[in-house]
Protein backbone atom coordinates (compact mmCIF):
# COMPACT_ATOMS: atom_id res chain seq x y z
CA UNK A 1 0.00 0.00 0.00
CA UNK A 2 1.25 3.48 -0.78
CA UNK A 3 2.73 5.30 2.19
CA UNK A 4 3.19 8.74 0.67
CA UNK A 5 3.36 10.55 -2.61
CA UNK A 6 5.36 13.36 -4.12
CA UNK A 7 2.92 16.17 -4.84
CA UNK A 8 2.30 17.21 -8.41
CA UNK A 9 1.90 20.78 -9.67
CA UNK A 10 -1.81 21.10 -8.85
CA UNK A 11 -1.43 19.87 -5.26
CA UNK A 12 1.46 22.29 -4.67
CA UNK A 13 -0.76 25.24 -5.51
CA UNK A 14 -3.86 23.90 -3.73
CA UNK A 15 -4.43 27.07 -1.71
CA UNK A 16 -4.46 29.27 -4.82
CA UNK A 17 -6.81 26.97 -6.78
CA UNK A 18 -10.24 28.71 -6.96
CA UNK A 19 -12.17 25.45 -6.86
CA UNK A 20 -10.39 24.32 -3.68
CA UNK A 21 -10.98 27.61 -1.84
CA UNK A 22 -14.21 26.18 -0.39
CA UNK A 23 -12.30 23.55 1.57
CA UNK A 24 -11.08 23.90 5.12
CA UNK A 25 -8.12 26.31 5.20
CA UNK A 26 -6.29 24.21 7.82
CA UNK A 27 -6.46 21.17 5.52
CA UNK A 28 -5.18 23.22 2.57
CA UNK A 29 -2.38 24.68 4.69
CA UNK A 30 -1.41 21.19 5.85
CA UNK A 31 -1.36 19.94 2.21
CA UNK A 32 0.81 22.87 1.11
CA UNK A 33 3.18 22.49 4.07
CA UNK A 34 3.64 18.78 3.42
CA UNK A 35 4.17 19.30 -0.32
CA UNK A 36 6.60 22.17 0.28
CA UNK A 37 8.63 20.09 2.76
CA UNK A 38 9.55 17.70 -0.05
CA UNK A 39 9.29 14.63 2.13
CA UNK A 40 6.03 13.67 0.49
CA UNK A 41 2.38 13.83 1.39
CA UNK A 42 1.16 11.10 3.70
CA UNK A 43 -1.59 9.05 2.10
CA UNK A 44 -3.85 9.68 5.09
CA UNK A 45 -3.74 13.41 4.27
CA UNK A 46 -4.69 12.68 0.66
CA UNK A 47 -7.63 10.60 1.90
CA UNK A 48 -8.80 13.47 4.12
CA UNK A 49 -8.52 15.84 1.16
CA UNK A 50 -10.56 13.45 -0.97
CA UNK A 51 -13.24 13.17 1.71
CA UNK A 52 -13.37 16.96 2.08
CA UNK A 53 -13.81 17.31 -1.69
CA UNK A 54 -16.73 14.88 -1.61
CA UNK A 55 -18.36 16.62 1.34
CA UNK A 56 -18.02 20.00 -0.37
CA UNK A 57 -19.57 18.63 -3.56
CA UNK A 58 -16.64 19.88 -5.59
CA UNK A 59 -16.31 19.20 -9.29
CA UNK A 60 -12.59 18.48 -8.80
CA UNK A 61 -11.91 14.78 -8.66
CA UNK A 62 -9.06 13.15 -6.80
CA UNK A 63 -7.36 11.83 -9.92
CA UNK A 64 -7.23 15.39 -11.29
CA UNK A 65 -5.52 16.57 -8.12
CA UNK A 66 -3.03 13.70 -8.15
CA UNK A 67 -2.09 14.23 -11.78
CA UNK A 68 1.70 14.49 -12.03
CA UNK A 69 2.23 13.07 -8.54
CA UNK A 70 4.52 10.11 -7.84
CA UNK A 71 3.67 7.32 -5.43
CA UNK A 72 6.34 6.20 -2.95
CA UNK A 73 5.98 2.66 -1.71
CA UNK A 74 7.46 1.78 1.66
CA UNK A 75 10.44 -0.53 1.64
CA UNK A 76 9.47 -3.97 2.81
CA UNK A 77 11.56 -5.12 5.74
CA UNK A 78 11.85 -8.84 6.00
CA UNK A 79 12.05 -10.28 9.47
CA UNK A 80 15.18 -12.30 10.22
CA UNK A 81 14.80 -15.98 9.48
CA UNK A 82 14.73 -18.47 12.29
CA UNK A 83 17.92 -20.59 12.15
CA UNK A 84 16.01 -23.72 13.18
CA UNK A 85 13.57 -23.15 10.32
CA UNK A 86 16.41 -22.60 7.85
CA UNK A 87 18.10 -25.83 8.97
CA UNK A 88 14.82 -27.73 8.68
CA UNK A 89 14.20 -26.30 5.20
CA UNK A 90 17.68 -27.34 4.08
CA UNK A 91 17.07 -30.85 5.43
CA UNK A 92 13.76 -31.06 3.59
CA UNK A 93 15.31 -29.77 0.35
CA UNK A 94 18.07 -32.37 0.59
CA UNK A 95 15.53 -35.11 1.30
CA UNK A 96 13.36 -34.06 -1.67
CA UNK A 97 16.39 -33.90 -3.96
CA UNK A 98 17.45 -37.39 -2.82
CA UNK A 99 13.96 -38.78 -3.41
CA UNK A 100 13.84 -37.21 -6.86
CA UNK A 101 17.26 -38.67 -7.68
CA UNK A 102 16.12 -42.12 -6.53
CA UNK A 103 12.94 -41.78 -8.60
CA UNK A 104 14.95 -40.85 -11.69
CA UNK A 105 17.47 -43.66 -11.24
CA UNK A 106 15.26 -46.47 -9.95
CA UNK A 107 15.36 -48.37 -13.26
CA UNK A 108 19.14 -47.98 -13.74
CA UNK A 109 21.18 -51.07 -12.89
CA UNK A 110 24.72 -50.48 -11.63
CA UNK A 111 25.95 -53.49 -13.60
CA UNK A 112 24.50 -52.23 -16.83
CA UNK A 113 27.11 -51.86 -19.56
CA UNK A 114 25.09 -49.84 -22.01
CA UNK A 115 21.61 -49.62 -23.45
CA UNK A 116 21.91 -53.05 -25.08
CA UNK A 117 22.03 -55.11 -21.90
CA UNK A 118 23.90 -55.98 -18.74
CA UNK A 119 27.37 -57.45 -18.34
CA UNK A 120 25.86 -60.89 -17.75
CA UNK A 121 24.07 -60.62 -21.11
CA UNK A 122 27.34 -59.63 -22.73
CA UNK A 123 29.05 -62.76 -21.32
CA UNK A 124 26.26 -64.97 -22.67
CA UNK A 125 26.49 -63.28 -26.07
CA UNK A 126 30.27 -63.74 -26.20
CA UNK A 127 29.96 -67.43 -25.30
CA UNK A 128 27.24 -67.86 -27.94
CA UNK A 129 29.31 -66.07 -30.58
CA UNK A 130 32.36 -68.14 -29.66
CA UNK A 131 30.35 -71.35 -30.06
CA UNK A 132 29.08 -70.23 -33.49
CA UNK A 133 32.60 -69.33 -34.68
CA UNK A 134 33.95 -72.71 -33.52
CA UNK A 135 31.07 -74.52 -35.22
CA UNK A 136 31.69 -72.70 -38.54
CA UNK A 137 35.45 -73.37 -38.30
CA UNK A 138 34.74 -77.06 -37.55
CA UNK A 139 32.38 -77.25 -40.56
CA UNK A 140 34.97 -75.74 -42.93
CA UNK A 141 37.78 -77.99 -41.66
CA UNK A 142 35.61 -81.11 -41.93
CA UNK A 143 34.47 -80.33 -45.50
CA UNK A 144 38.03 -79.35 -46.56
CA UNK A 145 39.55 -82.47 -45.01
CA UNK A 146 36.91 -84.67 -46.68
CA UNK A 147 37.69 -83.08 -50.06
CA UNK A 148 41.45 -83.57 -49.58
CA UNK A 149 41.16 -87.17 -48.40
CA UNK A 150 38.79 -88.12 -51.20
CA UNK A 151 40.93 -86.40 -53.82
CA UNK A 152 44.11 -88.10 -52.64
CA UNK A 153 42.45 -91.47 -52.02
CA UNK A 154 40.75 -91.54 -55.43
CA UNK A 155 44.12 -91.47 -57.26
CA UNK A 156 44.28 -95.24 -56.77
CA UNK A 157 40.91 -95.67 -58.50
CA UNK A 158 40.95 -92.89 -61.15
CA UNK A 159 43.94 -91.93 -63.20
CA UNK A 160 42.51 -88.77 -64.70
CA UNK A 161 42.06 -85.50 -62.82
CA UNK A 162 38.35 -84.75 -63.61
CA UNK A 163 36.85 -87.88 -61.98
CA UNK A 164 39.06 -87.39 -58.95
CA UNK A 165 37.87 -83.77 -58.44
CA UNK A 166 34.26 -84.78 -59.11
CA UNK A 167 34.36 -87.60 -56.55
CA UNK A 168 36.04 -85.27 -54.00
CA UNK A 169 33.34 -82.60 -54.50
CA UNK A 170 30.56 -85.19 -54.14
CA UNK A 171 32.02 -86.60 -50.93
CA UNK A 172 32.67 -83.10 -49.50
CA UNK A 173 29.04 -82.16 -50.30
CA UNK A 174 27.67 -85.29 -48.61
CA UNK A 175 29.77 -84.67 -45.48
CA UNK A 176 28.86 -80.95 -45.55
CA UNK A 177 25.12 -81.76 -45.71
CA UNK A 178 25.50 -84.25 -42.87
CA UNK A 179 27.38 -81.66 -40.83
CA UNK A 180 24.67 -79.04 -41.53
CA UNK A 181 22.02 -81.51 -40.39
CA UNK A 182 23.85 -82.03 -37.10
CA UNK A 183 24.33 -78.26 -36.62
CA UNK A 184 20.66 -77.54 -37.28
CA UNK A 185 19.56 -80.24 -34.84
CA UNK A 186 21.93 -78.86 -32.20
CA UNK A 187 20.76 -75.28 -32.68
CA UNK A 188 17.15 -76.41 -32.65
CA UNK A 189 17.75 -78.06 -29.28
CA UNK A 190 19.48 -74.95 -27.90
CA UNK A 191 16.68 -72.71 -29.14
CA UNK A 192 14.14 -75.01 -27.52
CA UNK A 193 15.89 -74.52 -24.17
CA UNK A 194 15.66 -70.73 -24.42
Amino acid sequence: MAASLQAGARLRRASTDPELKRLDSELLAEVEAASAAGSGLPFTLVRRLHQALRDAGSQVYLHELLEGSEVFLPEVKRPPRNPELVARLETLKAKLANEEYKRMTRNVNSQELNRYGTLADLGRQVRSTKAVVITIFNFLVTVGATFACTYLGSQYIFTEMAPRVLSAVIMASVVGLAELYVIVRTLEGELGEL
